[in-house]
């Protein structure tokens, strides 16, 4: 003790760094170490986390589920009416499914009861709003999320029977995944509009835009999307809130096959005209091929990777691939960022939408430094992108080498999120988002950045630990 003391004393200094400040002020070093307890203090968590770390039967399904995501090829293969390709959907239920983890009608936010019901009136159950809504109170219509039905919707997330839906298949494992197809921008159902003009828009997409493009898929035959995002990251895009790159490529791949197709020259005239004129066109198709990738890693018993992150614009939801189809939820955090003239926070619903699918996957947020444009968007500056990007490879159980991002020196992107390392070091999934009114119809009034909420993932561990101590538990 005397020795230590007569040496030049080199302290590292954990928790409040108040503590360091006498060991500098009688001439020692001090290193301060930024650590805080896991789960944000929650004790069980903390203690389920530690039954599951370095556990040989977590690593082993992490290796499992992981190998399934990267070896996952979503091919665009198909676009049908939801009635005809969506597992549980037909055209004698009154199905209606929506983004994020399952909620009633009478706790829906504005944006998704607006969607909800102009769903109803353009399937013909009910000839107005009015009358829709009373359908709706009477518990006349089903509402089950995308989800559960292997399908997903950005915003809202709105599926109803006639629409009509992108069919993504995984040529590895042989799932599919769906995806609504993107209206555009302005009054749109994803925000809740439901006018006349909305209906018709939808119809017209179901009656023109979706028949012109099946001839072009059956021309062109399957189009592998993984090589398309791969190039768009290259190009600038994340492929979620940044389209641009991605829509113009398929853009590329469609329009000379539409022209020796059979479309009547005015449909395929307006079929052109719609998708050159809409930057998040390709949106949609990313995000089922994201689902598509997530659902093979899916269902791997003790695995602790994240195939699931959606929210409602009420909760936030994760799900795990050891955990089987089980939700974990918390109120979804604030989504910090630029607003539109004459909007602020006070107008803003809660975060919204299934497209944090390409998050899980390891795109969007987790690919900001690929789109460093998009912070014009969203706020912040490119050093902010590359930040981001770099710190989620501290939650994740490795990289995509099929995304690569040119900033980070073709860096691999990081992917798969890993629950015990969220719940381990504290970092949370980014999440780049738009923001909609609270009110229905409204639209987009920004956007910004976000992350998952810490309960979900401590929920998570929690139920994994006990899962798979049930295993071991003689009956």
């Amino acid at each position: 003790m005397p020795t230590l003391f007569k040496d030049s004393l080199k302290v590292i200094n954990v928790g409040l760094p108040g503590f360091g400040e006498n060991v500098v002020a009688a001439g020692g070093q001090c290193l301060a170490l930024d650590w805080r307890p896991p789960a944000q203090g929650d004790r069980e968590a903390a203690w389920a986390l530690a039954e599951l770390c370095n556990r040989a039967a977590v690593e082993h399904a992490n290796a499992v589920a992981f190998a399934r995501f990267l070896e996952a090829q979503p091919v665009l293969v198909d676009i049908a009416p939801a009635r005809e390709c969506v597992g549980g959907m037909t055209s004698d239920r009154r199905l209606i499914l929506h983004a994020g983890p399952p909620i009633a009608w009478c706790d829906m936010c504005g944006p998704m009861r607006g969607a909800v019901l102009g769903a109803v009136v353009l399937e013909g159950w009910a000839d107005s709003v009015a009358a829709a809504a009373q359908m709706v109170e009477m518990g006349n219509i089903e509402l089950e999320p995308c989800h559960h039905h292997g399908a997903v919707g950005p915003m809202a997330g709105i599926i109803s029977p006639s629409m009509p839906v992108w069919i993504v298949e995984n040529r590895q494992g042989g799932n599919r995944a769906c995806s609504n197809m993107n209206e555009g921008l302005g009054k749109v159902l994803r925000f809740g509009a439901n006018s006349r003009e909305v209906i018709e828009h939808l119809r017209w997409m179901g009656k023109v835009l979706a028949p012109a493009l099946r001839e072009v898929l059956a021309r062109t035959g399957p189009i592998e999307l993984k090589p398309l995002m791969a190039q768009a990251l290259n190009m600038g895009d994340e492929v979620h809130n940044r389209n641009a790159a991605a829509t113009s490529l398929l853009f590329k791949r469609l329009a000379p096959a539409l022209l020796e197709t059979r479309v009547a020259r005015d449909a395929a005239a307006a079929t052109l005209a719609f998708i050159a004129g809409n930057d998040h066109f390709f949106l949609n198709l990313s995000m089922a091929a994201c689902k598509a990738m997530l659902d093979a890693a899916s269902g791997v018993p003790s695995s602790s990777m994240v195939t699931v992150m959606a929210r409602n614009g009420v909760n936030f939801g994760i799900r795990l691939s050891g955990t089987a189809e089980q939700w974990f939820e918390a109120p979804a955090n604030p989504v910090e960022g630029l607003y539109f003239p004459g909007y602020s926070v006070a107008d803003a619903a809660a975060d919204l939408g299934d497209s944090a699918i390409t998050e899980t996957a390891g795109v969007g947020g987790f690919a900001m430094a690929a789109a460093p444009a998009i912070v014009k968007f969203v706020g912040g500056n490119s050093t902010d992108a590359m930040h981001h990007s770099l710190r989620m490879r501290a939650i994740t159980l490795g990289s995509n080498p099929s995304f690569t991002l040119p900033a980070l020196d073709f860096a691999a992107a990081a992917a798969g999120i890993d629950a015990r390392k969220v719940v381990d070091c504290g970092i949370l999934p980014v999440i780049n988002s738009g923001i909609a009114h609270r009110e229905p119809g409204v639209g987009q009034i920004g956007a910004g950045v976000t992350t998952a909420p810490m309960a979900c993932f401590s929920a998570a561990v929690k139920a994994l630990a006990r899962n798979i101590s049930d295993r071991k538990t003689p009956r």
